[in-house]
């Protein structure tokens, strides 16, 4: 039997070429996604369904960690999305606590987009907006999708109101929840002073209370949503969660496994969420067992997750690679449209292979 000829793909390949490079500083990522946060909730929840159809690459998140600042990290996200975004490209994102000391951010991120066709990167961005965006859009979509059948929660709890419940906050406005009541609660009574100026400032007709205790706070929730730093759990009372409220689990590590295990649980990728000691994964730890996992986002999205109201709902999102890939795609291409692209002359020295 004849075999084919073996033929080099580079012979019968298309020609490529090398695209520009361009610096997106937060600023212009700034404008371009303010105002228009419906439009990330929908680009969220269509990045989660291109995941579920496994068209997307997004492989365990890698943990640089400080032996000398056990509270800092910094965390490497790679990932490849497909669908209409098409992109690679990886996010590094550090938290480092002691900021917010001397009153700058705990977090601060890059994120680097890179060509499907050559492997070069194409964007260097500020992405600490983009990570609170994506976040923020991610929780607004499951507070949407897993309130229906249940009716939409009237009062919210924050706990925790650094910048990722700013933007929660934001996103649930612009998608069009409204409250009676908005709870707030922080370690630090300036910052939950501050965050309770913040919501009066942005016009909410809410009667805006500041809680003495994580209890008062939960009790009077119909929706809470967890925004800390914390590292281990730090709720532990089920009775606490007796009126079954709708909880956004964004910061993953605040509630013991007793009150995950008494809860209807959906995660944003079961395999991402079980993993690094969040809440869930120490269940898994428990147990031996994912039983207690109803299903992913894009589960009920589908359809074929159904949710009692006898029970608390929990929605733990572990923060894939693959919405800021779409989220930063996003910018780049507005950016790119307008005319506006900081484009880095000659980044690239050796693009000629022989010289």
């Amino acid at each position: 039997m004849k075999e084919d000829p073996i033929v080099s793909p580079v012979a019968t390949s298309e020609p490529r070429t090398v695209p520009p490079f361009a610096v997106i500083p937060g600023a212009q990522v700034q404008q371009v996604l303010q105002g228009r946060e419906r439009q990330v909730v929908e680009l969220v929840e269509e990045t989660y369904r291109v995941h579920a159809a496994g068209d997307s690459v997004n492989p365990p998140s890698y943990f640089l960690t400080f032996p000398d600042r056990p509270t800092s990290r910094i965390i490497a996200l790679p990932a490849s999305i497909g669908g209409s975004v098409g992109v690679d490209g990886i996010k590094w994102v550090s938290s480092f606590p002691d900021n917010v000391k001397s009153g700058i951010p705990r977090a601060s991120a890059v994120l680097i987009l890179n060509d499907r066709a050559t492997g070069y990167p194409f964007a260097c961005m500020e992405s600490s907006i983009i990570s609170a965006s994506r976040t923020a859009a991610s929780a607004a979509a499951a507070a949407d999708w897993l309130s229906r059948g249940r009716g939409r929660p009237r009062r919210v709890g924050f706990f925790g109101v650094g910048l990722i419940a700013r933007y929660i906050h934001t996103f649930l406005d612009a998608t069009g929840w409204s409250f009676d009541e908005i709870g707030v609660y922080d370690l630090s009574g300036e910052s939950g002073e501050g965050f309770k100026g913040y919501l009066e400032r942005s016009g909410t007709a809410a009667r805006v209370s500041v809680h003495d205790s994580p209890e008062q706070l939960i009790r009077s929730s119909d929706l809470v949503v967890f925004a800390t730093i914390a590292s281990q759990p730090h709720v532990h009372d089920l009775s606490w969660f007796a009126h079954n409220p709708l909880v956004l689990h964004v910061s993953l590590r605040d509630l013991a496994p007793e009150i995950l295990l008494a809860s209807t649980n959906v995660l944003d990728d079961v395999e991402h969420c079980l993993k690094a000691g969040t809440s869930a994964h120490l269940v898994e730890q428990m147990v031996g067992h994912r039983d207690f996992v109803a299903g992913t986002l894009a589960d009920v999205m589908a359809g074929t997750v159904s949710l009692p109201d006898d029970r608390p709902v929990v929605f733990s999102p572990f923060g894939l690679g693959v919405l800021d890939l779409a989220v930063g795609k996003y910018v780049y291409d507005e950016m790119a449209g307008s005319g506006r692209l900081q484009v880095v002359e000659d980044f690239f020295a050796e693009l000629s292979r022989y010289g």
